[in-house]
Formats: C-alpha cells, sequence, structure tokens
C-alpha cells in the first residue's frame, strides 16, 4: 500500500511523534509499503521531486528523529517554516495525503489526538489508523475523561476542573488542597504537569501553567505504582509497570535513556492485572474509541487501581510501552504497525483489494 505516515505537528509533543513516524515509516517499508514520513506542521516543502514520484522518495523521508532532553521551542519551528502562513497543515500535506491507501497517524499531543487531524481526513474521505474525530476529541481532554471515567463508574481521583487568570491564583491556593495534581486540560508527555506538596509550590505551579492555557484539572495525589495498559482490537495487553529514576515520570525520564524502569509485563498479581485491563477496555469502548490506546493507572497499596488519563495515539518508537506489550503477546514492531494498519482499515469501512 502507499502510506503516509503524519508524524511531527505542533504540539509539545512534536518530537516524540516524529521519532514515532521514523520507526512506523521504517518498519511499513520493510514489510514492503510504500510508505513516506511527513511532518503535518513543515509539510514537504524540502521536497524537490514531482509529487506524484513522492512514494519512490529514497528511504522514504525518513531523517534521524531521537527525542532530547528539552521540549522543543515550537516558536522556532513556527519561524523556520517558509511558509509564514496561520495553517497547522504544511505545504502539500493534505494533497499527498489524498494520494494515499491509508494515513499512519503517529501525531502526539494537542494537533494530532484532539480530533481536528481525523476529522479533516474524514472530510477528505480519506483512511487514517487510529480513533475517530469524536472519540479522540474527548479522550484529549482531560476534564471530559475524568467525567467519563465517573459517569462509567471507573475508579479516578478526585478532583476539580479550573479555569482561571492570574487574579484568581491567590485564591485557588487558598481553596485548593495539597499534595495534587495539576494538569493542563490537553496536554502529555508530563509537560504541563505539576505536583505540589506546599501552597507556595501551588502558587508556582499555576503561574507556569498559565504559559499552557487556562483550563487545569486539579486532582488529589494518590501515591501508588505506575501501570500502563494497552487495548489493541478488543483486548488489553499485558501491563507495564513503569518506575521512574526519579521521583517523578517526567518529560525526560519518558524519553532519555536510563530515566525509567519499565518492567513488562508487570510484576502484579493476575487479579490487579484483569482489575486494571478491564477498566482501561470499559473507557476504550465508553469513549467510542477503536483500533488501540493506551491507559496510565496508578495501584495503590490495598490493590485498587485509580484511572489517570487514556492516550488515543501513544508512542510508537520501537522500545515505546506499546511494542513492549504487544512483543508479549508474539507481536514484533513490525507486526504492531501491519495490525494497527489492518485494524483501522477495518474500523473505517475500508476493503483491501
Amino acid at each position: 500500500m502507499k502510506i503516509v505516515v503524519l508524524a511531527g505537528g505542533l504540539s509539545t509533543e512534536r518530537q516524540v511523534a516524529l521519532t514515532s513516524g521514523t520507526g512506523v515509516c521504517r518498519a511499513l517499508r520493510e514489510r514492503g509499503h510504500q510508505a513516506i514520513l511527513v511532518d503535518m506542521f513543515l509539510g514537504l516543502e524540502s521536497y524537490e521531486g514531482r509529487l506524484e514520484d513522492i512514494f519512490d522518495a529514497p528511504d522514504g523521508l525518513c531523517g534521524d528523529n531521537r527525542v532530547t532532553e528539552e521540549a522543543p521551542d515550537l516558536e522556532a519551528v513556527r519561524r523556520s517554516r517558509k511558509d509564514q502562513g496561520p495553517s497547522l497543515l504544511g505545504k502539500d500535506v493534505l494533497a499527498v495525503c489524498a494520494m494515499a491507501d491509508i494515513v499512519f497517524l503517529a501525531l502526539h499531543g494537542s494537533c494530532g489526538e484532539d480530533g481536528r487531524i481525523q476529522a479533516t481526513l474524514d472530510l477528505l474521505g480519506v483512511p487514517y489508523t487510529g480513533s475517530g474525530y469524536l472519540g479522540s476529541g474527548m479522550a484529549m481532554d482531560k476534564s471530559v475523561t475524568k467525567r467519563f471515567l465517573e459517569s462509567e463508574g471507573i475508579r479516578t481521583a478526585p478532583w476539580r476542573d479550573v479555569h482561571y487568570t492570574a487574579s484568581d491564583i491567590p485564591r485557588l491556593v487558598e481553596e485548593l488542597e495539597v499534595p495534587c495534581a495539576v494538569k493542563i486540560v490537553n496536554g502529555g508527555s508530563s509537560i504541563g504537569v505539576e505536583l505540589p506538596d506546599t501552597k507556595e509550590q501551588l502558587r508556582e505551579a499555576l503561574t507556569k501553567l498559565l504559559t499552557y492555557g487556562d483550563h487545569v484539572v486539579v486532582e488529589k495525589k494518590i501515591k501508588g505504582r505506575e501501570i500502563q495498559i494497552a487495548v489493541l482490537g478488543d483486548t488489553y495487553l499485558p501491563a507495564v509497570e513503569i518506575i521512574p529514576r526519579g521521583e517523578y515520570f517526567d518529560y525526560v525520564s519518558k524519553y532519555q535513556k536510563g530515566g525509567a524502569q519499565e518492567i513488562c509485563p508487570a510484576p502484579i498479581t493476575e487479579e490487579e492485572w484483569h482489575q486494571i485491563g478491564e477498566m482501561a477496555l470499559k473507557l476504550h469502548r465508553g469513549l467510542g474509541l477503536s483500533v488501540y490506546s493506551r491507559s496510565d493507572f496508578l495501584l495503590d497499596e490495598e490493590g485498587k487501581a485509580w484511572c489517570l488519563e487514556i492516550n488515543t495515539l501513544p508512542g510508537m518508537t520501537p522500545t515505546s510501552l506499546v511494542p513492549q506489550e504487544a512483543a508479549q503477546v508474539g507481536l514484533s514492531y513490525a507486526d504492531l504497525c501491519e495490525r494497527i494498519v489492518e485494524e483501522s482499515l477495518k474500523a473505517r469501512g475500508v476493503q483491501r483489494t
């Protein structure tokens, strides 16, 4: 098949997406597909050949992408684009997507997981991987996900939905309990997350997070082991336990070598695995998701699982958590990429010829 692997974009998870996309593109090419890597924001501005020949481009336009310790400078990325227009879609992105048999969405964060690119591709009549626009949009918003968790009877930490300005911070510092977790509603990769233990730290957290927007969720901090589990198709996979080297599983811990220990399958009981897996599957179905997702949990000392959030386009670097879980049931990284494509074609109602 002709496959566009759409990565990059203009979210705080831009570099993670490029790294995921590079791995996916190379795996699909090894399986004989004409896969190419396209940066959603920069588009094909550096491609000098004819558009109709692009699926024959050497190495599928893959570069050398990896996640650095620093989050990407998005303003620098904006300035680097030759076309300084307002669109989040770069040169010829929609044109090349329309030429593909399917678009593999290797995007992460607000411009890939929030449903906007899914809705755009739906309007074009182009099949894509993962969940549809509505479920994606709801799952991306942590406040909406929290409401779904409560409505579905899935255990989650007590929380507040907070819209605020700088003038509200003194009042909020008095009202909110610490320790707590403060999270921007549409963030990912632990960017835009603060975990204050004192009132002064809470003041600093609220001030800092205003740089991302004026909407956060504030949760009671739950102590427990970090367990993550993927749904693939209509079943859940073996879980992973994350043990960060530092105090928390932050951006550096997630993506830098030695930042965290990842144990798969997680050393939990069969009962705990089923408890977490059934909760993840229930949330996946409740939000109307399809193909795959990954949910994050805390497992407390009493063996109770608390759901934190769900990711509709989880990391797909060869060492990411979903590929690790898939490997436990006999799916290689390339097998997993193929499976996602096949499940997505079914979900979009496309018959292979």
